[in-house]
């Protein structure tokens, strides 16, 4: 089935091909462009857009990467499904979608963090070379507490790359990227950095001894107290509304 008219906005920020393809995410995951749809031809959709066929192409090769689209060259462009197709890149997009954090993806966030990060730590706590501990303990050990968001990203990425598992680096990297932007929900309390600044030392004790299993739990135990206390600091601030980045 093609799409008559694709329901797009003309775009005119200078960045084109990034408003398109937030553009199509959004009329995706809302479901207006359903799995299995053809779109209009190139020419139909640019017309549309007010933009060249270049741009749109640039467009449609983005969305083609992260699962969204499947170009057949002679057919035509059809929508994918998502669920079936996507990958970490949709989900980064879809975090950003308006400058806004749905707090149901905060969620899911939050749970596969608690997943896959007391693993990594365990991991890490075996593996971790001299070097690596010292870089610990010297984050762990740092005077005031003004600067604990990074701090705390700093810690999570060293356990990532002591974990010598480079999937492990790049899923952190990602939710770093996440916390950063999102870290005032929990880092904006003393008590919180406090907490912070203990799970840190412990975990370098842990990584000292080369205790797998404790820093297993250290790990889980911060990331289950974090969850807690980021959805209290959102439910007194924002209700269930979508919560802005920083």
């Amino acid at each position: 089935m093609t799409l008559a008219a694709p329901k797009l906005d003309p775009v005119t920020r200078s960045r084109l091909h990034e408003e398109i393809v937030s553009q199509m995410i959004g009329r995706i995951v809302e479901g207006r462009f359903r799995p299995g749809e053809r779109l209009s031809a190139e020419r139909e959709i640019a017309a549309n857009l007010h933009v060249n066929r270049a741009t749109l192409r640039e467009a449609l090769k983005k969305l083609e990467v992260m699962g969204l689209v499947e170009i057949r060259h002679g057919d035509g462009i059809y929508v994918k499904n998502y669920l079936e197709s996507g990958n970490l890149e949709l989900f980064k997009e879809i975090v950003y979608l308006d400058e806004v954090f749905d707090p149901g993806i905060l969620a899911d966030t939050l749970a596969i963090r608690k997943i896959l990060v007391p693993e990594m730590a365990s991991r890490a706590a075996v593996s971790r070379t001299d070097g690596q501990l010292d870089e610990l303990k010297a984050i762990a050990f740092a005077e005031g507490d003004d600067d604990m968001l990074e701090r705390d990203l700093r810690v999570h990425h060293l356990v990532a790359r002591a974990s010598g598992n480079m999937l492990y680096i790049f899923i952190l990297n990602f939710f770093n990227q996440l916390f950063r932007d999102y870290g005032y929900l929990y880092f904006s309390d003393a008590k919180n950095r406090g907490r912070s600044a203990r799970f840190h030392r412990e975990l370098y004790e842990a990584f000292r001894a080369k205790q797998p299993a404790k820093a297993r739990k250290i790990m889980a135990d911060v990331l289950v107290y974090t969850e807690g206390e980021i959805f209290a600091f959102y439910k007194n601030n924002y209700g269930a509304r979508p919560v802005k980045r920083r």
